[in-house]
This record gives structure tokens, sequence and C-alpha cells, in this order.
């Protein structure tokens, strides 16, 4: 009983609510509260304090918060290695990943993967590169998405190298040219892809010595092109966001090619489930279009 009132508190942290906690774990409100009182009056401590707008951690709580989510992780590994006995009748696979791998790649793969295993589930976290680590280090996914190499170390696959491209509204000068020069990127307003430690495309900028005029910043792919498309500026973005996008753009590639090596990461393979195993084969080995 206790390790479900322990992922009954680490619940309510991540979602700063009991109503919202109690939704994940198919509970009730008044169950969530009865569950965290109980820790509280056994321990002697105060854990959350509540509130109109939800619940937040005390000191105590944020004390004793890591330990009880490492807990709560090795159960579920637990509960992951009692499934392996039965094979891959059931079971959750949980991926972090970017947007641009959650539109373009996983939907086609997942109900490929599901006519073989229909009872596999799936759970997706959007997020950046840094969250996905965060993640996957916290044991909150199974594997993620990332660019590699990583910046934390972790268990890899490469999977394949995408390619950046130059984006132009259709009436730029250049809209004609086979290969985009880098001086160019100068001479126009750019609209760079960019959020904390994902550098990508400054990377591009460093490596040829150059620094275009920025007059827009964003980590929100679809307001880049849609800028573009008025005529705002230029950019450089992924080939991969790039598929079926809906704007009147145009692409082109640099004159000096540069790539993000796409791949999935883990903290060990050997901890993973025989479902999770599975789709990290059938992510190697099969289409991802």
């Amino acid at each position: 009983m206790n390790i479900q009132k322990y992922m009954a508190f680490v619940k309510s942290v991540e979602h700063g609510s009991f109503t919202k906690a109690a939704e994940a774990l198919n509970y009730t409100q008044s169950g969530i509260s009865r569950m965290i009182n109980d820790l509280e009056t056994e321990w002697g401590v105060c854990l959350l304090e509540r509130g109109r707008a939800g619940v937040s951690l005390t000191s105590d709580g944020l004390k004793l918060l890591p330990q009880l989510q490492r807990i709560c992780n090795e159960h579920d590994i637990l509960m992951t290695q009692i499934e392996e006995l039965h094979g891959m009748e059931s079971g959750l696979i949980r991926i972090g990943t970017f947007s641009s791998v959650a539109t373009h790649w996983l939907p086609n793969m997942i109900k490929i993967f599901q006519k073989n295993y229909p009872q596999i589930s799936f759970e997706l976290l959007l997020g950046d590169y840094a969250e996905i680590e965060g993640w996957i280090l916290e044991g909150r996914v199974d594997f993620g998405f990332l660019r590699l190499p990583t910046e934390v170390k972790l268990e890899s696959i490469f999977l394949e190298q995408d390619p950046f491209l130059v984006v132009l509204p259709l009436d730029h000068p250049l809209a004609a040219c086979d290969r985009f020069p880098i001086g160019e990127l100068l001479n126009s307003p750019f609209m760079l892809l960019e959020k904390g430690t994902n550098a990508e495309i400054s990377e591009i900028f460093q490596q040829h010595n150059i620094s275009p005029r920025i007059h827009f910043t964003t980590w929100d792919d679809y307001s880049i092109m849609s800028m573009v498309e008025n005529g705002l500026g230029i950019s450089i973005l992924p080939k991969l966001i790039l598929q079926r996008n809906p704007y009147n753009i145009i692409a082109k590639e640099l004159e000096a090619p540069a790539f993000r090596n796409i791949g999935v990461a883990m903290r060990d393979k050997k901890l993973l489930s025989i479902a999770a195993k599975g789709f990290l084969e059938y992510l190697q080995y099969r289409r991802r279009d």
C-alpha cells in the first residue's frame, strides 16, 4: 500500500493538483488526499501546502521528493520485469520526443507496430533536447529521441542524418539558386529556431564565423515558417520539420551542408521492457517515412 501513497505524492507534485493526480492514477480526489494525509501523519511532517490554485511542496516535501521519485521509478522497473515474463501481450512504452519526430515519424511507425502488437500502449512526452534528457535520467520515459551526441552520458542508437535547409519566401532574389551561399545569410533578416541549450543553428553561424541579423527567436517551427511566408525574413530549419508543411515557402540546401544526427537514447537498454526493446528494433530497421 505504501507504494501507492508514494505514487500519489509524486503525481500530486507533478500535476500540482490532487484532482489531476487522481485522474492520472485512476483514483478519487478524496482518495489521493487521504493517502497524502496518511503519509504526513505517519512521518510527522507536512509534505504539501494546499490552496485554491492546487498544491505545492513544503521544504520537507522538497527534501523527500527525489527519494520518493526514485522509489516509484524502481517500482516501475520491477513491474516492467514482471511484464517481461508474460511476453508482449500488453505493456506501455513511454517515449520522449521533439515535435518533428512526433509529427512525421511516430504516427505511422506506431500504427504499423500495433498491427502486430495491438495491446501495447504508448505515452508520448514532447519537449526540447534538455527536457528529454532529463526525463530519461529520471526514468519518466523509457527512451527518447535526441540529437546525437547527447549532452549527458546515455546509451544511444543512431537513426538518421537530418540536413538543415535555408527557408525563403517565394519572392526572395535567390529563390531559384541551386545551393544557398553562406554569405547571403547576412543580407536578410533572420528568424532563429532556438531554445535554451539547443543552439544547432547558432553552431552553423559559429562554424562559418558569421552573425546574421536575428529579428526573431522562437522554438515554434510553425511560427518561423509563417513569418518567412509573409516576407519577414529567412531561416534555417531541419528538413524533417519541413515535410508536408502547409506554407508557401522555398527550401534550399546550403552550399556548405549542415546536418543534425537523430537517434534514440536511454539509461540502460538492459532495463527496458520487452515491448520497448521490440519497438527500438523496429525503429532501427524500418523506414520512418
